[in-house]
């Protein structure tokens, strides 16, 4: 009897990094590079942008709603105060809901 043989070709393992699956990703080992990493795990990233960037008075429900299941909400909700994001959906809160934020902390 030769070796066992599942069908299963050697070839078989596909990488989920190069596949671009979300929250796969390589590590990155310096400080630069990282900064943004978390951008990489963001669902925002694979959905429609103008969802986070609604014209004045457009709804932002939606942004919200995805904002709450994503992994990175946290990073992001920080990036955006730290860098005085003026406009969009960060982290969850609106611009006027993080200025608010901002004003409590102070």
């Amino acid at each position: 009897m030769t070796g066992y043989r599942s069908g299963v070709p050697e070839n078989w393992f596909v990488d989920p990094v190069n596949l671009g699956v979300p929250g796969v990703r390589r590590r990155i080992d310096t400080d630069e590079d990282t900064a943004l990493a978390w951008q990489a795990d963001a669902l925002c990233a694979q959905t429609d942008p103008e969802a986070f960037f609604p014209e004045k008075g457009g709804s932002t429900r939606d942004a919200k709603r995805i904002c709450t299941t994503c992994d990175v909400r946290g990073e992001c909700l920080e990036y955006a105060l730290q860098n005085d994001e003026r406009f969009g959906i960060w982290g969850g809160l609106s611009e006027r809901e993080r200025r608010k934020l901002k004003r409590r902390a102070s």
